[in-house]
Order: structure tokens, then C-alpha cells, then sequence
């Protein structure tokens, strides 16, 4: 029983962050259009450049299905919405499917446009994971119009591990920039701790997300049963921690276009 209440308090506190984050990029991203892009740069330098406005065409449309991705993620995945309103869970389905496909397809095309500001490694690590989203996003449609639904619930699980990514991404470097400051981050991103982050952000959720697949709902053994929830307790106020300063700090100020805080 405590290890479900730990795990139900993860999903709910990681929907709420993410789902906030998700605000925060439509506010902030897609709010800095109308004549304001070079804003686009103050998380990640180059992301906006003049000379390349295709890129810059696809990585708006990376920001917004990511945004929808987040949203949309763990409504598909809760079990209890899914068997009582199937058809609103097929509709709302096809979206996330699609949402995902668009966004890891636009941020493979990115890198392989004008590339990242992290160089090689960084290149190679958002380009795996532009990839492994696409074809997570393909895979579950396939495999739920194949009416495979097992395998379909599986990689749609692996989808959402994916998606937030982006989220974590933020998530992680918060934390390190207010446990470690810039030890091991350069401003071009080049860092070991930033060639570090250029995998880090997906490949952990990705493991995860296998466990859980192969039975982390069958632990019987107590004493590893109180291990487990405690771990998820531990993440869960991370996440809370982590929210409140990024809501403070970065998020607010972005979504209403104040100077950032910090």
C-alpha cells in the first residue's frame, strides 16, 4: 500500500511540474514570437539565429508538441481514465502519438540543420533522443492499430519517459547549479558535466521506464517494498522543491515576461 501511494504521488507531482513547465514554454517561447525570438536564447544559446529561419520553424514546432506531449502524457497512461472513456483515451491518443512524432521529428531535424551549441556530444545526444521519440511515438501507434494493446501500453509508457525529458533536462540543472554552481558548465555547454546532461536527461527515465515494465509493481519483499517507496518519496520532494524554485525564479517570470529572478 505505501509503495502505490508513493508511486501515485510521483505521477501526480511530476504531471503537476511538467504540466507547469508546459505552460511555460507556450508562455514563454511561443509568446516571444511577435518580434521578441532572441528571448529564445536566454536557457539555450542559439536556438533563435536570423540566418536560420527553418530552423527556427522547426524548433517552434519542437517547443509547442512538446508542450502538448506533457500535458496530454500521463492522462493516457492512467489506467483509470483509460478503460472508463476508451474513446476519448483513442482521440486524445492519436494527438499525444502525433505530438510526439512532430516533436522528436523537428528536434532530430534541428540538430541536423545547424546543429547544437554543445558541439558533437551534444549533437549526438538531443539527435538520439529527437530519434528514440520518433520512433517511440510510431511504435505505439502501430502497435495500438495492430490492437497489440500490451505492447502498446509498454512503448507508450517508454513515449512519456521521453517526453519528459525536456522537463528534467531543466530539472536537473537547476539542481546542480544550486549544489555545485557551474563546476563542470561552460557558456558554450561544453562542460563534462553539460556532455554529462546531453544523455542524462532521457537515458535514466528510459531505464526506469523498463523496470517498471518488467515488474517494479511485483515487489513482494517488505523490507525492499519500504525501500522502493522511500526512494519515491525522496524523488517526490525533489520535485516539489525543485518546482517551487523554478515557478519562482524562472517559470512565473517567463510565462508573464518579467525579468528572470536569478
Amino acid at each position: 500500500m505505501l509503495l502505490k501511494t508513493a508511486g501515485i504521488l510521483l505521477v501526480a507531482a511530476s504531471w503537476i511540474s511538467s504540466a507547469l513547465f508546459a505552460v511555460y514554454i507556450v508562455g514563454f517561447y511561443l509568446g516571444n514570437v511577435p518580434g521578441h525570438m532572441a528571448a529564445w536564447n536566454s536557457s539555450l544559446p542559439k536556438l533563435y539565429e536570423e540566418g536560420t529561419p527553418h530552423a527556427t520553424w522547426v524548433m517552434g514546432v519542437h517547443l509547442f508538441t512538446g508542450a502538448v506531449l506533457l500535458l496530454l502524457g500521463p492522462i493516457q497512461l492512467f489506467a483509470g481514465i483509460r478503460d472508463r472513456f476508451r474513446v476519448w483515451h483513442r482521440w486524445t491518443g492519436r494527438l499525444y502519438v502525433l505530438a510526439g512524432f512532430l516533436t522528436g521529428l523537428a528536434g532530430l531535424s534541428f540538430v541536423l540543420m545547424k546543429g547544437t551549441v554543445g558541439g558533437l556530444p551534444m549533437d549526438i545526444g538531443f539527435g538520439l533522443y529527437g530519434a528514440l521519440t520518433t520512433l517511440a511515438a510510431v511504435q505505439t501507434y502501430r502497435h495500438a492499430a495492430g490492437r497489440r494493446f500490451d505492447i502498446h501500453r509498454r512503448w507508450a509508457i517508454r513515449l512519456y519517459a521521453l517526453a519528459i525529458g525536456s522537463w528534467l533536462y531543466r530539472m536537473d540543472y537547476g539542481f546542480w547549479l544550486m549544489l555545485a554552481g557551474r563546476v563542470g558548465h561552460t557558456e558554450t555547454f561544453e562542460g563534462w558535466f553539460d556532455i554529462v546532461m546531453a544523455f542524462f536527461f532521457y537515458v535514466p527515465n528510459l531505464a526506469m521506464a523498463e523496470i517498471y515494465i518488467r515488474g517494479l509493481n511485483k515487489i513482494t519483499r517488505p523490507v525492499l517494498q519500504m525501500l522502493a517507496a522511500l526512494l519515491l518519496f525522496v524523488a517526490v520532494a525533489l520535485i516539489a522543491v525543485g518546482t517551487y524554485y523554478f515557478m519562482i525564479f524562472y517559470w512565473w517570470p517567463g510565462i508573464t515576461h518579467q525579468p528572470i529572478k536569478g
